[in-house]
């Protein structure tokens, strides 16, 4: 498609969604405020892209930095705001011409229903979707985003995790089956082991004590790691103070990107923080690839035992990590 295609088909979308969000109307959400002056307000109070509260209140220079809006105007919006007591300035230790912003409890309680009815008009326009529809639209804006970030961002991780949904359990099945064939020769008793082990994660998912990430890259998956409680083999009792970290794979496309490295790893952030003691898994000794992360991680081998499986003399591991 040539480029002036592109260009008109980007307008009509940009026509399209800012009809569909609102954005044409006078005031933002039928609020006081207009659009840039919700954002700046939402800016104030919130980091604009993961939407965490604030740590340290920004300048103005920060905001204008933040949003691309020409200084002057945004001066002219903080002084609206801070005649209305929305704002407070505190003046900068370390430049006495720059000032830092923060909301007052009335600037607060000005932000608070924006993002509520902005949260409740996203709802119910996403509400009559199907989930699998819901997916590929949330898909289709990380990938928009994703690929016309700044040059200076060029740096970031080259993949993106996200927590599991409907659909990824048959990939991951899918891809383990087709890649352990293909790479190990196992037979198709190891997909059944694979399937077995994610129709276990999820009637038994508990999302305080295990998770799911899958690794992608333009919507596209290149791996993915869980993390589940570990249970007894035999009764299937929860083992106390244990996590097991399952289905590690990684895409051979992703190979040498660290991708496996920084899935283990999140196995370990979020084991810590659910109050774990340890983690456990269980792997095979041919195996190199992920037995060289494992150790760099800090697993140990503590366990190791022959066996046929999967139409193959083996031998299976257990590695474990203290988490102190």
């Amino acid at each position: 498609m040539a480029l002036a295609q592109d260009v008109d088909a980007v307008r009509r979308f940009n026509r399209f969604y800012t009809r569909q969000i609102g954005v044409l109307q006078e005031k933002l959400l039928h609020s006081p405020f207009s659009l840039t002056e919700g954002r700046v307000l939402y800016e104030i109070g919130y980091h604009g892209e993961n939407g965490a509260p604030r740590t340290t209140a920004p300048t103005a220079v920060d905001l204008a930095r933040a949003l691309d809006i020409d200084l002057g105007y945004l001066s002219r919006i903080l002084q609206r705001f801070a005649k209305r007591r929305l704002i407070t300035r505190t003046r900068s230790d370390s430049d006495r011409r720059q000032a830092h912003l923060a909301l007052t409890a009335r600037g607060q309680d000005a932000l608070r229903p924006l993002q509520q009815l902005a949260r409740d008009e996203v709802a119910v326009m996403l509400r009559p979707l199907a989930p699998a529809e819901r997916g590929r639209i949330v898909d289709a804006m990380h990938l928009i985003q994703r690929s016309l970030v700044q040059r200076d961002n060029a740096a970031a991780e080259p993949f993106a995790l996200r927590e599991h949904r409907a659909g990824d359990m048959g990939w991951i099945v899918a891809r383990h089956g087709a890649l352990y064939a293909q790479e190990y020769q196992l037979d198709l008793r190891f997909e059944a082991l694979v399937a077995r082990i994610a129709a276990d994660f999820i009637e038994h998912f508990d999302a305080r004590r295990e998770a799911c990430w899958i690794a992608e890259r333009d919507g596209s998956p290149l791996g993915c790691v869980c993390l589940v409680q570990a249970r007894d083999e035999a009764t299937r009792q929860p083992l106390p103070g244990i996590a097991q970290l399952r289905l590690l794979l990684v895409e051979p496309a992703a190979r040498g990107l660290g991708l496996g490295s920084r899935l283990v790893a999140e196995c370990t952030r979020f084991a810590r923080d659910a109050g774990y003691r340890r983690i456990r898994l269980w792997t095979q000794s041919n195996l190199q690839a992920a037995r060289a992360i494992y150790r760099r991680e800090g697993y140990t081998l503590v366990a190791s035992e022959p066996h046929r499986s999967f139409g193959h003399e083996q031998v299976a591991e257990t590695w474990e990590l203290p988490l102190s």
